[in-house]
């Protein structure tokens, strides 16, 4: 039986030492890991190849905030911790606040770096299952009839079989042979469940509180 690869860290800091150190820590837990001395290297390695990257503040060149920028504008989902020295504590915030998963101090504790990574790992995972179970959600949704998606939105939106009919001018009874087949097609096994896929797919805003 093949073994599974081992989730991949992406170590960006310009401490030669540092990055060998993180590497022997964070293999020493099963885990992978690739190093870079500077932010460019690793942006031009395929940043999405990664399960995680911890990722200097301070470096030549870009610096950590930067490559936290290009990542954002490429849309890239890879979780990052900023490894920060003394002082760097509201850069750090900054961070956190353009979406970086957390932030450790160095010097650090060993537990706790790999600590945060593991949940940084779990995050990643979570949220790629979500992405996967959306896609195949859209899948589904795009296969319907034009008319079955109509009346799929019309009923997300809130609107009654009877004013379905009157507005698509068919009898109530056609609206609800579309709307049980379109919650078959969906998985959806209640209207609410259907409200909740289309909110899911931006079809309807979310409901109110």
């Amino acid at each position: 039986m093949t073994k599974p690869t081992p989730p991949c860290i992406a170590v960006v800091d310009d401490d030669e030492a540092l990055r060998d150190s993180l590497a022997w820590l964070l293999d020493s837990v099963g885990l992978a890991t690739r190093a870079f001395a500077d932010g460019e290297a690793f942006l031009a390695a395929n940043p999405d190849a990664f399960d995680a990257v911890l990722l200097d503040v301070r470096m030549p060149g870009l610096s950590g905030l930067q490559v936290q920028q290009r990542l954002n504008e490429h849309g890239t989902t890879v979780p990052v911790i900023f490894m920060t020295g003394h002082g760097d504590v509201p850069m750090a915030v900054a961070a956190l606040k353009s979406g970086a998963f957390d932030f450790i101090e160095k010097p650090f504790n060993h537990q706790q770096l790999i600590d945060a990574v593991q949940q940084a790992l779990a995050e990643h995972q979570h949220q790629r299952a979500i992405r996967e179970r959306l896609d195949a959600l859209r899948e589904r949704y795009d296969a319907l009839r034009p008319k079955e998606r109509e009346i799929v939105v019309l009923v997300a939106e809130g609107l009654t079989s009877r004013e379905i009919a009157a507005r698509l001018d068919v009898s109530a009874k056609t609206v609800e042979v579309y709307r049980l087949r379109a919650m078959k097609e969906l998985g959806a096994g209640s209207l609410a469940e259907l409200v909740r896929l289309c909110v899911a797919l931006g079809l309807v805003g979310s409901l109110p509180e």
